[in-house]
């Protein structure tokens, strides 16, 4: 499989909603593949479709209980209020505390055409809001209460996508928000060309013109 370019803040495509799965076919089944990939190159807990540049309701995650694929997913019903800590693959060298309910119902297809209801709490919780959000056009950034450049807990260790905030953690806002930018060459280069796969078989910019699922790939920066 491949590992896919991560779309980066200040891409267009990441502020699109996300079209759902009608037909669980191959092409869907290896782009969950792709994503899986991506997100364990990544050091990520969760991604969703659009992160790699392709418009349809597809999210992959693993919060160290083992890979879950998430076909149309969707919050049913929501409970409770906490805050915590947010990091995205999106969007680099930030982190945020965000609001999110305490409880969650999600429901959704898995990989193999199941309908599945999932309750969730905790860090699933966290990273399902987290991902369902992307499919709805929303980076983690523009709902957080504060928004700030992340520091390494400890040399050499990276951050969670999500982490709860400690009792008492009160982070300083970082200055000039609105100014944050893709950070990285790479990034702002596939933000211009429009390209939204990268792999050493060199698959091309699949998403950019395969019909289906590339036709809004074209549109982004």
């Amino acid at each position: 499989m491949a590992i896919r370019s991560l779309r980066l803040i200040g891409d267009e495509l990441l502020a699109k909603k996300s079209r759902r799965v009608d037909k669980i076919d191959e092409r869907i089944l290896a782009i969950l593949e792709d994503m899986a990939d991506t997100m364990y190159e990544s050091n990520g807990i969760g991604l969703a479709a659009v992160q790699v540049g392709i418009l349809r309701s597809l999210i992959v995650a693993d919060i160290g209980e083992g890979i879950m694929k998430l076909i149309n997913a969707e919050i049913i019903s929501r409970e409770g209020e906490e805050s915590s800590i947010e990091a995205c693959l999106s969007v680099p060298g930030y982190q945020g505390v965000v609001i999110r309910p305490e409880k969650i119902v999600v429901s959704y297809t898995d990989e193999n055409g199941q309908s599945i209801v999932l309750e969730a709490q905790g860090p699933l919780k966290r990273v399902l809001c987290h991902e369902i959000d992307h499919l709805d056009g929303i980076l983690y950034n523009q709902i957080a209460e504060s928004f700030y450049e992340a520091t390494l807990q400890a040399e050499g260790e990276e951050l969670d996508e999500s982490e709860e905030l400690g009792e008492g953690e009160e982070p300083e806002d970082l200055e000039g928000l609105e100014g944050v930018e893709a950070h990285g060459g790479a990034g702002a280069a596939q933000a211009e060309s429009g390209e939204a796969v990268s792999s050493a078989d060199g698959p091309g910019a699949e998403n950019a013109s395969d019909g289906e699922l590339g036709s809004d790939s074209a549109e982004a920066l």
